[in-house]
């Protein structure tokens, strides 16, 4: 159905595939193969791939080529799970300016979503971890998902949206929510609270597109608390990659552009209503905050494969220590600063005061 729906996508419209951009070199050789699916069903039309921020090429160097390749028009799509400050303010803001600079015309489109392509999707990759479990039912075990975390609320709500249309449509015994920086619960404190439950087999899932920095720390952190309760066996499922229902999401959001139903849901953005608790962040200016690590490619050379882990482990209290110092990794959300729960006891210590540290 969707490459019959191709046919009128015209040859002349560039296609552009935007990342976020890692540290780690696994990360983005996967965005790359992911890339490359996408581009396989658009064959006809040019086709370029870019990073925010770390990794080459940069999303201008990306529509440098189009450009040069006499594109006039470009589809531009954000790989983002869900929308928050870098696809609402970073990626449109280096956009807008490129497009106001040389006068090509950009189209954006929305982020991947919540839709049953992305949920099916996620599914598959739980039954994957738990294939070889047959001894114990899905409803005597806890599925815990866990999202990228942002200083968005709509965003951290979208994950608990997964996490409940993962624990319904599979059956798991209950699901929770965690989330790997910015906001609360974190993955450790999230687990350890957890495991109260009484759960003996427990489903970790990171609801992430790629490995890298953020999915290496989740297991350690999985790690740490297995080893606190060794009565309870933790199962790490695998991220998304590039599933073929993700290839196809991909897909299903370029056509929305050329059918002028790329709209965003602006009914929770902080950014746009007068949303509870948020109300500071209405109208704030959109612009990116990530110039000074455009294209610096600052790769760690033990993360040529999904990260061990053997930097951190080698005493918990490095990892414990890390942690805090780098929770965030490189949270510099849109207007972090005004997140009202910077001081949450169960978030990152870094969104605290230096005075609120000392109490």
């Amino acid at each position: 159905m969707i490459s019959g729906q191709l046919d009128q996508l015209n040859s002349n419209i560039g296609i552009l595939i935007i990342g976020h951009g890692s540290r780690n070199i696994h990360a983005t050789k996967e965005f790359a193969r992911l890339a490359e699916a996408i581009k396989s069903l658009v064959p006809s039309n040019p086709f370029e791939y870019g990073y925010l921020e770390f990794s080459r090429p940069i999303i201008s160097e990306a529509l440098d080529k189009l450009r040069e390749r006499g594109v006039r028009k470009v589809i531009a799509i954000p790989a983002m799970l869900f929308a928050a400050g870098h696809a609402k303010n970073d990626i449109p803001a280096v956009l807008n300016s490129y497009s106001n600079k040389t006068g090509i015309e950009i189209l954006y489109g929305r982020e991947l979503g919540i839709n049953n392509l992305m949920i099916s999707a996620a599914a598959e990759r739980i039954k994957e971890a738990v294939i070889s479990e047959k001894d114990t039912p899905l409803n005597q075990m806890l599925l815990v998902v866990v999202g990228r975390g942002s200083s968005d609320p709509d965003a951290n709500s979208n994950i608990s949206k997964i996490t409940r249309m993962l624990v319904e449509s599979l059956g798991f015994g209950w699901g929770e929510t965690v989330y790997s920086g910015v906001t609360f619960p974190l993955v450790e404190p999230g687990l350890r609270h957890l495991v109260k439950l009484d759960f003996r087999k427990v489903i970790v899932f990171p609801y992430f597109l790629f490995s890298g920095v953020l999915v290496s720390r989740i297991r350690n952190f999985v790690q740490l608390v297995a080893e606190d309760n060794p009565e309870i066996e933790f199962i790490n499922a695998s991220y998304l990659g590039d599933h073929p229902k993700v290839v196809d999401t991909f897909i299903e959001r370029i056509l929305e552009v050329l059918s002028g139903a790329n709209a965003m849901n602006c009914a929770l953005c902080k950014y746009r209503s007068n949303l509870f608790g948020f109300e500071k962040e209405v109208g704030l200016l959109q612009s990116s905050h990530h110039n000074h690590v455009e294209g610096i490619d600052q790769a760690c050379s033990l993360c040529e494969l999904e990260c061990t882990g053997e930097c951190d482990l080698a005493n918990k209290q490095s990892l414990i220590k890390h942690s805090h110092s780098n929770a965030n990794d490189h949270d510099h959300d849109h207007g972090i600063n005004l997140y009202p729960n910077a001081s949450h006891p169960l978030g990152p210590v870094t969104f605290r005061s230096s005075k609120e540290d000392q109490i």
